[in-house]
């Protein structure tokens, strides 16, 4: 056989006429996929599939954003791993610490884009059903630019924007933050005109126009256009997408499998655990875990890895104050594992199979643990299989964002700001701000400073802490960081002007001229 296959290829070589074309029948080529509305609905799929890969939000983002904010951090044995959510950057390829992170939102966003490119040209039966592929792709596209920005993007031309499908050679020039801010938004600003405004329960997950307008609002936030950003939350809060959204009634119905895609969710990643062992997290796994990862390791001593756990100040700030009825404030309970937790809540007194003498081990002393999107509720381990879905953006986020908004304009109302917030602690049964916080409803400077605290309190280890921090310019000022290394030691190692965005991974640098690496590294 081998010699058959020599002289054909010997053959071709010397007859230029010769043209031998080999394909694989297990894989769809462009050629012959993209031609029909089946086709554009899978390609579609498959940028929605990417949020099944450990890069991003099964595993590897949450170490970005919640372990390396000032509400987490790691003292994993994996020295390497633990030093990226410390600041201390040796290798810029480090796969899980920066590159899969990295590489995943280019895949998503490759993904997205061939849905962009080739779908204008398909044929549907319903053209609304198109308009929806389109502005899901649009969604989803500025979904993963908005990641890249917030942890990569700088002043540097160091981010790629490539909106046509690529090939293995290509070198886009790159782009600087600013740059892709804008993108993200005009990605958005499409999504918003070609959404629905909800799906019915079959297409629980997808992206709609309140998801799009949240997402642009948190961009134009990011940039400190806040009545931009209020535009577009008041479709949510005040306007038309009211009657879509709310507070749920329960706080820990937002972190269960019992209770999805209720009236609180905005943009919600759907999870399962369909998918078993020999389920897999590769790109091509015919069967993929369908699974999130992270409480797997984030579980305490014996459960999980612990590659991630939460700061003891979260805990101090949680009992700063007792609610109307003279106890905790229930988000406690739901957020964090911790020493006395049994005492300060009713039926609280285990840690998935392991009770309250747990505290007592020397891997248990002094650590406060990550509960939220646990299992612990209803089974006593966890796995790379936990169906918990993730609440991507969260209708109270929404409320605190347009407080935020409020706040930072002067056409916004400081008592309409400080109603919404009353509103979210009313949901857990926590006193006004009046009364133990009689400056913030007084003056918007004293009521924005109360806002990174509240916002702590309701988002904490949802993904929602590291953009803060960088918006609130803490990151920026000797006096920020000062405040941040009293929260949480890992600022000690951190350096203005270079940390506040990861270095691109050097393979990307030395393969593409058209990129820089960021400012400092």
């Amino acid at each position: 056989m081998k010699k058959i296959l020599y002289t054909l290829l010997l053959s071709c070589l010397l007859i230029s006429s010769c043209d031998v074309e080999v394909t694989n029948p297990n894989d769809l080529e462009v050629k012959i996929f993209w031609k029909t509305e089946a086709d554009a609905q899978s390609g579609l799929n498959a940028v929605y599939n990417m949020f099944y890969k450990p890069g991003l939000y099964t595993r590897w983002i949450w170490f970005r954003y919640d372990l390396a904010s000032d509400e987490a951090f790691s003292s994993s044995p994996w020295l390497e791993l633990a030093d990226w959510t410390r600041f201390n950057y040796a290798n810029y390829n480090f796969w899980e610490g920066n590159a899969w992170t990295y590489r995943d939102s280019y895949e998503a966003i490759y993904r997205a884009n061939q849905v962009l490119h080739y779908t204008p040209d398909i044929t549907f039966g319903n053209e609304t059903e198109k308009t929806y592929v389109l502005g899901q792709a649009y969604f989803l596209r500025a979904l993963h630019y908005y990641n890249l920005a917030l942890l990569w993007g700088s002043e540097n031309n160091s981010l790629a924007i490539v909106l046509e499908p690529s090939s293995p050679g290509d070198t886009p020039e790159g782009h600087n933050v600013t740059e892709v801010w804008q993108q993200v938004k005009d990605d958005l600003a499409s999504a918003i005109n070609m959404l629905p405004a909800s799906w019915d329960d079959t297409n629980k997950g997808r992206a709609t126009i309140g998801a799009a307008k949240a997402l642009r609002a948190k961009c134009l936030m990011q940039q400190h256009e806040w009545e931009a950003a209020k535009q577009e939350l008041e479709w949510l809060v005040t306007g038309e997408g009211s009657q879509y959204y709310g507070l749920a009634n329960n706080f820990k119905d937002n972190f269960t499998h019992l209770a999805e895609n209720n009236i609180e969710s905005v943009f919600e990643l759907q999870y399962s655990d369909a998918h078993k062992a020999p389920a897999g997290d590769g790109d091509f796994d015919i069967d993929p875990n369908l699974g999130q990862n992270r409480a797997q390791f984030f579980g305490p001593p014996g459960i999980g890895w612990t590659d991630g756990e939460a700061r003891s100040w979260l805990v101090d700030e949680f009992k700063s104050e007792l609610n109307n009825d003279g106890e905790y404030d229930i988000r406690l309970k739901t957020s964090l594992f911790y020493e006395g937790m049994d005492v300060d809540f009713a039926d609280n007194d285990r840690m998935y199979s392991r009770d309250m003498g747990a505290w007592q081990q020397d891997n248990y002393i002094g650590r406060v643990f990550i509960r939220k999107y646990a299992s612990d509720y209803y089974r006593d381990y966890e796995d790379y299989h936990n169906p918990i879905n993730i609440r991507l953006i969260r209708y109270a986020d929404v409320m605190l964002m347009y407080a935020e908004c409020l706040a930072n304009t002067t056409s916004g109302s400081l008592n309409e700001a400080v109603d919404l917030v009353n509103e979210i602690r009313a949901r857990v049964n926590m006193p006004e701000l009046a009364v133990n916080h009689p400056e913030a409803v007084a003056d918007k400077t004293a009521f924005l400073k109360r806002l990174q605290i509240e916002r702590s309190l309701e988002l904490c280890h949802e993904g929602q802490r590291w953009a803060d921090l960088k918006r609130w310019g803490l990151f920026d000022t000797s006096a920020g960081l000062n405040e941040l290394k009293q929260r949480d030691s890992d600022f000690n190692n951190f350096v203005i002007g270079r940390h506040s965005s990861l270095p691109i991974p050097s393979n990307e640098i030395d393969n593409n001229a058209g990129l820089q690496q960021n400012p400092n590294y």
